[in-house]
Parts: structure tokens; C-alpha cells; sequence
């Protein structure tokens, strides 16, 4: 249980939240929300023991175990399987005593140790950890890589599965999605839903947040406060009371128009059925959900293109790829005016390498690449972030392509992408990534493109954002094609999806649930040869261990054969000192007539008595060399 009473939480001179009260019990699972800076993060660390409260008191039982995912990670040379293992303390921590109790040959110890390992089951988390990599996306062969090989993406991924590898009873996340493509999502989506501890998730992903919470934290205006239930159910609850003070619907209505014109359109069209179908659901939901967001800092829409052309694209029979390494073969397809494409399929698939080549941003290997003369091309990546004059003004930014425009006219542009007063005057280089993705998509819309490339468009954006450029996008005349692990934005903007998958692009017929379910039959084939190589694991192991047990049984020998000779010979002895002391314990035997006698058997008692002590020694010296050694 995690009490929070009378939270007030500070960072420097700003007042993140105050007066906060709420209980988080055993098993819950929190999607912690609000705009970016209003400290959600700050949240994870007053959890941590990282902050305390200015005010008011924080209180968890003790000895719980608190996982997280590390922000940074260092160059190593440990494997990628090795670098998750990691993330089993407890594992990791009897393997090290072990080694000790191998090293000072203490048997006993040795012994209780692989018992305690047993118990865990440390002989399948090798192939848990491996599990946990390939579902989020490391191919077999990248297993045994080692860490400083992989870039900052991929390690951030690494830093999840360890988390992940933890056994922990409560997993603190933020944004675990944000180096994820879609099929990890799906894969992390469910690993969490049967997580068993307590779960505290900052995301900016709706549908992830709906799937697994079953409470929402919502920080804003200084003020934390929990609801039960998943994300949508908040929302209906916080739009049920902005509702009130709610005037102009206009945002609403825009977003309403033009999902009943894409039901209209085609929900009488067998192969836009699904599509038009999940519009419907949509819909039944949208009053509330825009009433949730009408005080949304954000407004802005994309202007009508100024020409059409069809086509807009076209690729013929190209190549897409490497010199040394083909990605995709023999893709064809064409982009008219109005499609809007989603690209499904998983990291490594070619998703993104499709959209350089279509967008001129790196060339096809073979094939034929036309563009349309009156093409404008809207592109956005996560490389255009890298492109921004760091040591430039968002206004100079707009200038640029714009030098006629007046600085009032390109300040209101900006102010609906929350770029307001003077931040517009401010350099770029210190802007957070979110900041900066606002940037690039506010220089792309200021375009007026008629055709949109955007490759996983919302990284670090917050759900306000991403609901903004979800309703511009919704109202956008021209064509897009979009990759994304937001499911929300591809449900609400895209008509149909291509798969990328071994090495061809095909239509996909269906929405993302078929999605869904199409990648969990692949995944079954793979789960059911993970479980033949679990078990052939498993088996190596206790073979392993048994052929272990038998080589120190085998160093043994020379002592335990020692005591057992000890101890033949001291019973022996001991039985000889015995009858020795019965006969000279006979009266008769101290009369003179039995002098020599008396004699002869004293000095084989003395001898006796030598050999017993003798004996007694080389027991006590077996024994303790045993103990030592041993069992």
C-alpha cells in the first residue's frame, strides 16, 4: 500500500502539487497523467526516496521492492542476455555467493545455496530474459551483443526488459513506450496487464492507458487527484465536469463532420466495413471526449493544399535497403489524393526505410521512384528533430520560410502549437524533445503539404498534443501515410494499412484488432519453440548441476574414505580397550601366582590405549578436513 497524505511537492521555487491525498493498494495499476512539467516524474522520485515532501507525509511497508527503468546506461561489455539477467537481484545474488562457497570449498554452503536457487527457479530465467528481449524486439542473434554495441534507443529497451526482470512488488514506468514500435507495445501491453504487483505507469498512450489501468492520477492546476478506472473512463468523468463551463463545441463539431463523412463514404464498401464500423465506435464517444480536452493549450489545422496531383507518388518494382543487405523487394504502390495509409509491422521491418525513399530521404536500390511536380511534401522523423538551428528562435525558424510573413502573424501561428510570449524569442537548444517535436510539425503544417510522411510523429508529445494533431490531421485534405505505436492516431486518422513484413509490402485487410491477433498466431509459433528450448535449457542445467554435484563428490572421496577408516578402526580399538578392562577388572588376577599375566595384559592395554588415541587423532583430523571441504 503506497499513502499519500497531505502531499505538497516543490521544485525549487515551483509548486508541482499540494494538499494531495490518496491511497494505491496492493495490485493496482495507475496510470499517472497531466501535461508535461506538471511533475509527474517528480511523482516516481518522492516514491523513490529520491525527493521528500515539503509538506505532509508519504508512507509505504517496508522492504518493498521497487523496480524502475534506469534513464542512462553505461558502455558495457556484458551481454544484452546477461545485462537483463542483471535485473534478478536475487538471482544475481546467490550466484555470487555461491562462487564465495565454491571458492572457500564450504560444501554445506554450496549445497543450501543450489537449494535456494532451485526455489527460485533460476534454471528457466535465461530463457525468461530472452523471452522478455524478443518480445521487445531484439532479434535472437542480438542476445549475446554486448550492451555498448547497441545505440541509445535499443539500450533504453534494454533498461525496460531488466525492469521488467526485476522481482519486484511495485514497477514504477515512465513512457516505457517511447522507443517502442507498435508490435512491442502490443507485446508490453500484455506483459503488463498480468504483471501481479503494483503498477504506476506515466504514459501519454490512450489505448495503452485503457488496456491496463485500473485507476488514473491526473496532476493539473497543482492538485493530484485519483479516479478509478481506466483512462476513457477518466476523461468522461473530467469532461462530465468541464461540461459546465464548457461555450463553444466548434472543435467538436469539426472532429464529429468528418467522421460522419468517412461513415457515409464508406460504410456501405465491403473492404471499408471495419474501418467505417470503428468510426461508428469513435463517434459514440466523442462528445465527452472533446469536452475533456476543450482548455487544451494547443489549436491549430493544417490549410487546404493548394494543388492535388494524382498521383502524388509512385514506386515500381523497387528495392528498398543496403547494398549489402536488401530490406524490401519488388514494392509497388501508389499514393492518390485523400488515401490515408497506416504502416503496420514490426521494428527492423523496412517502415521506416519505406518512408525515406518515399520521401527522397535516402534512394531505392532498383525500381521506379516518380514524383508529382506540384508535390509538397511534409516529412516528419525523429532525425528532423536533430536538423533545428540549436542556436535559433522558433520565430526565426518560421521567418526562414517565410521572410514576407509579419512577426504578429507568425506569433499567433505558434501560439497554437503553445509556443506563447516570449518563448517564441527563446533558442531552441534547451527545449525538451517535446517541445521541439512541436517545433517540426509546426514548420511542416506552416508548409501546407499535400502529402504527409510522418514517422512515429508523437514520440514526447503529451496526450493534449496528441489529441490536437489527431484533430488536425482528421480535418486534413491531402494524403498521409503515417507509422506509429499510437494506436489511437492510427484508429483515428488512417482508412486502411499496409503490412511490412519479410520483406515485401502488402495491403492488410483488417483494423488493428485483426492486427493484434494476427501477430499473436505468429508469436504462438515462436512461443512454442521458445518452450522446446526452455525445457532442453532446463534439462542442461539440472545436468549440469547434477555433473556438479558428482565431481565434488568425486574430490570428496579421498576424505570421506578417511573418516570411515577412522572410525572402523577406533570402533575396533574401543571394543579390544573394552575387554581388556573386563579381564584386569577380575580379582584374581592380582595374586602372585598370576603375576606375568598381569603383566603381559597391562602392556597390551598401554599399547591399546596408544593405538586409541592415535586413532582418535586421525578421526578428529578426517573430520575437520571434511567440514572444511564439504557436505
Amino acid at each position: 500500500m503506497l499513502n499519500f497524505k497531505n502531499i505538497s511537492l516543490r521544485r525549487g521555487i515551483k509548486v508541482l502539487f499540494t494538499q494531495t491525498s490518496f491511497t494505491l493498494h496492493k495490485g493496482q495499476k495507475a496510470g499517472i497523467t497531466g501535461a508535461n512539467g506538471v511533475g509527474k516524474s517528480s511523482f516516481f522520485s518522492l516514491i523513490q526516496g529520491i525527493l521528500h515532501a515539503d509538506e505532509g507525509e508519504f508512507s509505504m511497508p517496508p522492504g518493498l521492492r521497487i523496480a524502475h527503468v534506469a534513464q542512462e546506461t553505461p558502455a558495457l561489455e556484458t551481454t544484452a542476455l546477461d545485462f537483463v539477467i542483471d535485473g534478478d537481484r536475487d538471482l544475481r545474488k546467490l550466484q555470487q555467493q555461491a562462487q564465495v562457497a565454491e571458492q572457500q570449498n564450504d560444501g554445506m554452503q554450496l549445497a543450501e545455496l543450489h537449494a535456494a536457487l532451485e526455489a527460485i527457479d533460476a534454471y528457466r530465467i535465461p530463457a525468461k530474459a530472452a523471452r522478455l528481449l524478443s518480445g521487445l524486439g531484439f532479434e535472437v542473434n542480438q542476445h549475446q551483443q554486448a550492451v555498448q554495441e547497441f545505440s541509445g534507443g535499443w539500450r533504453m529497451r534494454l533498461n525496460l526488459a531488466q525492469a521488467l526482470m526485476c522481482r519486484s512488488d511495485v514497477l514504477l514506468l515512465d513512457e516505457p513506450t517511447n522507443h517502442l514500435d507498435l508490435d512491442a507495445v502490443i507485446w508490453l501491453q500484455e506483459w503488463l496487464v498480468s504483471y501481479a504487483g503494483t503498477l504506476l505507469l506515466i504514459s501519454h498512450d490512450r489505448d495503452f492507458l485503457d488496456t491496463i489501468t485500473s485507476h488514473i492520477v491526473h496532476i493539473e492546476k497543482q492538485q493530484a487527484q485519483i479516479y478509478t478506472g481506466n483512462y476513457s473512463a477518466f476523461e468522461t468523468m473530467r469532461a462530465e465536469k468541464l461540461a459546465q463551463q464548457q461555450t463553444s463545441y466548434e472543435k467538436q463539431q469539426r472532429e464529429i463532420t468528418h467522421i460522419q463523412s468517412f461513415i457515409t463514404r464508406f460504410k456501405a464498401q465491403a473492404t471499408k466495413a471495419k474501418q467505417a464500423q470503428s468510426r461508428v465506435k469513435s463517434l459514440e464517444r466523442m462528445v465527452l471526449i472533446t469536452q475533456a480536452h476543450i482548455d487544451s493549450p494547443f489549436n491549430f489545422s493544417f490549410p487546404a493544399p493548394e494543388k492535388m496531383p494524382n498521383p502524388l507518388l509512385q514506386l515500381e518494382d523497387a528495392q528498398i535497403g543496403y547494398p549489402t543487405k536488401i530490406i524490401l523487394d519488388n514494392v509497388t504502390m501508389s499514393v492518390a489524393p485523400g488515401d490515408r495509409i497506416g504502416l503496420l509491422g514490426a521494428n527492423g521491418a523496412g517502415k521506416s526505410s519505406l518512408i525515406k525513399v518515399l520521401a527522397a530521404d535516402m534512394q531505392a536500390l532498383s525500381g521506379i521512384f516518380l514524383q508529382a511536380d506540384a508535390l509538397r511534401l511534409g516529412y516528419f522523423a525523429q532525425h528532423q528533430l536533430e536538423q533545428l538551428h540549436l542556436d535559433a528562435t522558433p520565430l526565426w525558424h518560421l521567418q526562414r520560410i517565410d521572410p514576407k510573413a509579419t512577426e504578429k502573424e507568425l506569433r499567433n501561428f505558434l501560439g497554437g502549437f503553445d509556443f506563447k510570449g516570449d518563448q517564441v524569442l527563446e533558442l531552441v537548444a534547451p527545449f525538451s524533445g517535446g517541445e521541439k517535436a512541436r517545433l517540426v510539425l509546426a514548420l511542416i503544417v506552416y508548409q501546407n503539404p499535400n502529402l504527409l510522411l510522418l514517422d512515429e510523429p508523437t514520440n514526447h508529445l503529451d496526450i493534449e498534443m496528441r489529441h490536437a494533431l489527431s484533430v488536425a490531421l482528421q480535418n486534413y485534405q491531402g494524403a498521409m501515410i503515417v507509422v506509429s505505436h499510437d494506436r489511437h492516431l492510427l484508429r483515428s486518422v488512417t482508412d486502411k494499412f499496409l503490412l511490412v513484413a519479410d520483406g515485401k509490402v502488402m495491403p492488410f485487410d483488417g483494423d488493428l484488432d485483426d492486427y493484434r491477433l494476427w501477430l499473436a498466431a505468429q508469436k504462438k509459433q515462436l512461443k512454442n519453440l521458445d518452450a522446446v528450448t526452455e525445457v532442453a535449457e532446463t534439462t542442461r542445467s539440472r545436468k549440469a548441476l547434477r555433473q556438479q554435484e558428482a565431481q565434488r563428490r568425486q574430490r570428496l572421496k579421498p576424505l570421506t574414505d578417511a573418516l570411515k577408516q577412522a572410525e572402523t578402526q577406533l570402533e575396533f580399538h574401543h571394543e579390544q580397550q573394552q575387554e581388556l578392562e573386563q579381564q584386569l577388572s577380575n580379582s584374581a588376577l592380582y595374586q602372585a601366582s598370576e603375576k606375568e599375566r598381569l603383566k603381559a595384559l597391562l602392556a597390551q592395554k598401554a599399547e591399546i590405549d596408544k593405538a586409541v588415541d592415535s586413532t582418535e587423532e586421525a578421526w578428529m583430523l578426517a573430520s575437520e578436513q571434511l567440514e572444511q571441504a564439504e557436505i
